[in-house]
């Protein structure tokens, strides 16, 4: 088994090494098909934490450099955990950010909108991503938007 590519598979999906190599083995050191290997499996284990209670969670808060906008954001897990894991406090962080960017309404605005720091995916994939590397149900349950005119 070649280390550099679980190595490799590892820092572009933020799944397990464990998961990356069998991913790997599966798909005989393919790199695109290890890829989508872990892309199935991932939304196996978004549709199986799709209905499990996130009752912890953190508060995150983001102001632009401007001081003139800022957001405020309770993202929820299901353990507190996961809640402390830096994984999770990032995707937090990004999240505040996007709100504070964007012109969401409500949580389902906010999930189908393109990720700023990466448009080529929604902020539910973003979501659906962080649920297969931290293996818990994530969602968010309110935010807020504050702006100087």
């Amino acid at each position: 088994m070649n280390v550099d590519l679980i190595k490799q598979l590892r820092e572009q999906t933020g799944i397990s090494i464990a998961e990356c190599k069998k991913a790997l083995e599966q798909a005989g050191n393919d790199m695109a098909k290890a890829l989508e290997i872990l892309r199935e499996r991932s939304k196996i284990i978004v549709e199986k934490k799709a209905g499990a209670e996130a009752k912890e969670g953190i508060i995150e808060a983001y102001v632009h450099t401007t001081a003139k906008i800022g957001a405020l954001l309770e993202l929820n897990c299901q353990t507190d955990f996961v809640a402390r894991n830096a994984n999770f406090k990032a995707l937090a962080k990004d999240l505040a950010m996007q709100i504070a960017a964007g012109e969401a309404e409500s949580v389902d605005d906010l999930l189908k909108q393109p990720f700023i720091k990466d448009p080529s995916k929604t902020i539910q994939e973003l979501i659906n991503e962080n649920i297969a590397k931290l293996g818990e149900n994530i969602k968010i349950s309110r935010f807020a938007k504050f702006s100087i005119s």
